[in-house]
């Protein structure tokens, strides 16, 4: 996953209420579990207005989308925030978003802004013309016009944002304290499964499903301790 510090250029102005995932990826879509070519499908009902936003020229390639409340409701198919990663969307700035696309968007890579509409209608109307630039290290929008938001974010996905980490790159990440917790737990546990198959000899060829589920439980409690520190520390500090 790209890290994402600083998202900066052309807004495409959607302001539009309720935009659900069906507008953002019709679902004749959803056959594919590519993650390529979906920008092609993205808003495909709005693009039948030739004169529509996305087929703009002059927003061509925009990287941020501004829009409407409640953007992203209606199902949860993943397939919207890759629509949107292939469009070249980097972030989507709204008043508020749908749970699971907000999960699905970082998941992805996808920074969600909100904002107070009073804000967003401001971005709407500056980028009818000029670019936006998004902070994520700093938590704060700016336009060429002095405008400065700043905004919220979970202290978590905003550290996974800026190192680019997945599940996998955050799983990784942690590897030397998992390891640490597999062997104090073998060393607890001689009769675990897992203490000798987690330390499998140069002739293992396979990975057994079974361990690697017990794996990501293991880890779970690591992350929600690393995730506990964080707030703790982001509480502290303010």
């Amino acid at each position: 996953m790209e890290p994402v510090r600083e998202v900066e250029g052309r807004a495409y102005p959607f302001g539009r209420k309720n935009v659900d995932t069906d507008l953002i990826i019709p679902a004749r879509w959803l056959k594919t579990i590519s993650r390529e070519g979906l920008g092609e499908g993205a808003f495909e009902a709005v693009r039948e207005d030739k004169d529509n936003i996305f087929d703009n020229p002059e927003f061509a390639g925009a990287p941020i989308i501004v829009a409407g409340d409640n953007f992203g409701c209606g199902s949860s198919r993943e397939h919207a925030a890759w629509a949107l990663l292939d469009m070249g969307v980097k972030a989507v700035i709204a008043p508020s978003f749908s749970d699971i696309f907000s999960g699905n968007a970082f998941k992805n890579g996808i920074l969600t802004v909100s904002l107070p509409q009073e804000q967003v209608d401001r971005l709407l109307e500056v980028a009818q013309t000029d670019p936006i630039s998004i902070d994520l290290e700093n938590q704060v929008v700016t336009t060429p016009f002095q405008d400065r938001f700043s905004f919220d974010i979970d202290p978590f996905r905003k550290h996974c944002l800026l190192e680019g980490l997945d599940e996998v790159g955050l799983t990784l990440a942690q590897n030397d304290t998992i390891r640490k917790y597999e062997d104090r737990l073998a060393a607890q546990n001689p009769g675990w499964p897992g203490a000798q198959a987690s330390r499998p000899d140069k002739s293992c060829r396979r990975i057994f499903p079974g361990l690697v589920v017990a794996r990501l439980l293991l880890i779970a409690p690591l992350l929600q301790e690393a995730r506990r520190s964080d707030r703790l520390g982001t509480n502290g500090s303010s």
